[in-house]
């Protein structure tokens, strides 16, 4: 188990950040990945991370079970293997720095869509080779940054579904993404007995969804909230939404800054 007492001061927000992001404040799970990094490598960060995210979606799933856009599946997954692939890749040939620099553009993007993102006023499906397309851009994001919803929403957003339909799809697409990434992870050496001690230490820190606060969950008009909307809408609904895609944008900023020795 990791012991360095930096590294909790750094992952116990980090994990509840994490954990707001799926509850309805966008972007607060942006931060997660890029505040480990700040004390190992960004991928070993992911990997910790990933153990907690799938004990979250065994919850998440069985509550979900029956709400779920079967057509987004199947349009989303096929991309999503080809991302997670790549992700592999990329981080198995890349050189760390760089592994860093695009944890950092991955946020920078992902604040300035959640800033300047508009949705079509009319429901509109994408195409499937689009809807391939930014699954397997979500599948890459997740892998190297645990953080695939930006992609994610640029193909799901236009279709305005129902909330809870939009929330069992966007559930079961990442729970599905999360077990893929497992096979990688594994790969690249980034589990073991001392990380895995590690992501259950951290368990406890992370906020629970629970099956009531998805019938008072709010939707902003031009995006949902980051993955899902299962804890703390009514802290969603109260905070400043503007200040939130400040923050995350100040800090991957920091992170990039960081990354390339600035």
């Amino acid at each position: 188990m990791i012991t360095d007492p930096l590294f909790y001061l750094l992952a116990i927000p980090a994990i509840t950040a994490l954990g707001l992001g799926k509850g309805g404040f966008a972007g607060a799970g942006m931060i997660s990945t890029p505040l480990l990094a700040l004390t190992m490598p960004p991928l070993q960060a992911a990997a910790i991370l990933l153990p907690i995210l799938l004990c979250q979606d065994v919850i998440s799933v069985w509550i979900y079970r029956r709400r779920w856009s079967a057509w987004n599946l199947k349009v989303l997954l096929p991309g999503s293997v080809v991302g997670v692939g790549a992700a592999w890749l990329f981080a198995a040939y890349v050189p760390n720095a760089y592994v860093e620099i695009a944890v950092g553009v991955t946020g920078v993007c992902f604040a300035l869509y959640n800033s300047f993102g508009k949705v079509p006023a009319q429901p509109r499906r994408p195409s499937v080779p689009a809807g391939m397309f930014w699954g397997s851009l979500a599948g890459f994001t997740s892998t190297i940054i645990q953080v695939g919803a930006p992609p994610y929403q640029v193909h799901i957003l236009p279709q305005r579904l129902d909330k809870f339909t939009l929330i069992g799809t966007t559930i079961i697409f990442f729970a599905l993404v999360n077990v893929m990434k497992l096979v990688p992870y594994f790969a690249l050496g980034q589990f073991s007995p001392r990380t895995l001690a590690t992501s259950a230490v951290l368990l406890p820190f992370r906020p629970l969804a629970r099956a009531q606060d998805a019938d008072r969950a709010v939707l902003p008009d031009h995006l949902p909230a980051d993955v899902s909307d299962l804890a703390g809408p009514d802290l969603a609904r109260r905070q400043c939404q503007s200040r939130r895609q400040m923050t995350v944008f100040c800090g991957v900023c920091g992170h990039v800054v960081e990354a390339t020795g600035g």
